[in-house]
């Protein structure tokens, strides 16, 4: 299938840390020097260390008379309806306006958003073969969909007919992975691609960490810090306060200082202004907040820390691939019938006893078992790990 052109396609048209990762590590893995990346929005992520992404609706329409392999590399995609599709994709001065607007009326917000998106699919970042005239093999590489049973019945058939078309399916996680085969469909479990990264990009991690914001930040704390980050809907001031109490505790048991950082600059994602607000909160001193969003910034951020703590399940699948001390938060809140995604990877791939995720009310004690976790046992996890993935993601390489 050489003369095939592989098109990765994915939620690498915005700003997600896991996602910008995720055809980084596909491209390296494939060794092709004639890959497009797809999503569905064009854009130019390059300067955040992306890639330059091509709009899906336009490329389909030019490449009607090419072979094409379509690779799905990673992410959620298989739970995100056309209406989070959009709006995450949309500008954020408007994000706001248009959920006020279009929210309570759910025909004309499925309308408005496969316009935006050129598609009328119900779950957009999951292709139908039938988009491209000549495809060959259509893979998904180590997706999620972990409440796929939750969404509603159209779009859960969607999804699931477009896995049934696809020639090789593998998920990240035992909760997805046994919503499909409930479903009579047979995919492989392996780890998240971004397991690679300490792998694949140690060194270019390595570097970036010698400069720039990460190398300040290590400047600032000689003796270490937590690498902390959650999501915008963490920000309500009480929340925000039982955060900075929990640090606080945190921070003077460990001795440890504090780098807040976003793992998402999506609408929905992470808010800047959210850690000023924390910051100013703490009483602890050894305080920064770290800007870039550079992914590979990022990646030198959590790479240099003590400990990560935060909401992004790629903030821990990063800490894992530098065998770090991690924990997941999540919101007490947080759906009884199944876990986040978050929970259901760590449970998935975790050695017995690492500690997985705690509500804000849980941080401090949360660090302190995290630290407490034999760091042997942190790289005996990464080294598995990164086996995984390369046995795992190969076995697709070999069909493209």
């Amino acid at each position: 299938m050489a003369h095939h052109t592989p098109l990765l396609f994915g939620a690498f048209d915005r700003h997600n840390f896991g996602d910008l990762l995720f055809p980084h590590v596909a491209a390296a893995l494939l060794h092709s020097g004639n890959l497009l990346f797809a999503g569905l929005a064009e854009r130019d992520l390059r300067k955040h260390g992306g890639h330059r992404v091509r709009a899906l609706a336009n490329l389909a329409a030019e490449l009607q008379d090419q072979p094409v392999d379509v690779i799905h590399v990673g992410g959620e995609i298989l739970t995100c309806d056309a209406w989070q599709t959009a709006v995450m994709l949309l500008p954020a001065e408007e994000v706001q306006a248009t959920i006020a607007h279009l929210d309570s009326l759910p025909a004309e917000k499925m309308a408005w958003a496969q316009r935006q998106l050129q598609l009328a699919d119900l779950a957009p970042y999951a292709l139908s073969r039938d988009l491209f005239r000549k495809a060959g093999k259509v893979v998904y590489a180590g997706v999620g969909g972990v409440e796929l049973d939750r969404r509603p019945p159209a779009m859960r058939a969607e999804v699931l007919a477009k896995l049934r078309a696809a020639d090789w399916v593998s998920v990240r996680d035992r909760w997805t992975l046994a919503h499909l085969q409930a479903a009579g469909i047979p995919a492989r479990l392996i780890p998240d691609p971004a397991s690679l990264v300490a792998e694949l990009f140690g060194e270019r991690v390595r570097l970036h960490g010698q400069t720039g914001e990460p190398a300040r930040i290590a400047a600032e704390f000689p003796q270490g810090y937590i690498a902390m980050q959650f999501s915008a809907d963490f920000g309500d001031d009480a929340t925000l306060a039982q955060i900075a109490a929990q640090l606080d505790e945190a921070a003077a048991e460990s001795g440890l200082g504090v780098a807040f950082f976003r793992a998402g600059a999506a609408p929905w994602h992470d808010d800047l202004e959210c850690f000023r607000r924390i910051a100013a909160r703490l009483r602890t001193p050894r305080v920064q907040i770290f800007e870039s969003l550079n992914v590979w910034d990022i990646c030198a951020l959590i790479a240099r820390s003590c400990v990560y703590c935060g909401s992004s399940l790629h903030g821990r699948i990063v800490a894992m691939a530098f065998a770090l001390p991690r924990i997941n938060l999540i919101h007490a809140a947080a759906p009884e019938h199944a876990p986040g995604k978050q929970a259901a990877y760590a449970t998935t791939w975790e050695a017995e006893g690492t500690p997985i995720a705690v509500e804000a009310a849980g941080i401090a004690s949360g660090i302190r078992e995290a630290l407490a976790v034999d760091r042997l046992g942190l790289v005996q996890t990464a080294c598995r790990l990164v086996g995984a993935s390369r046995e795992g993601l190969l076995a697709w390489t070999c069909e493209v």
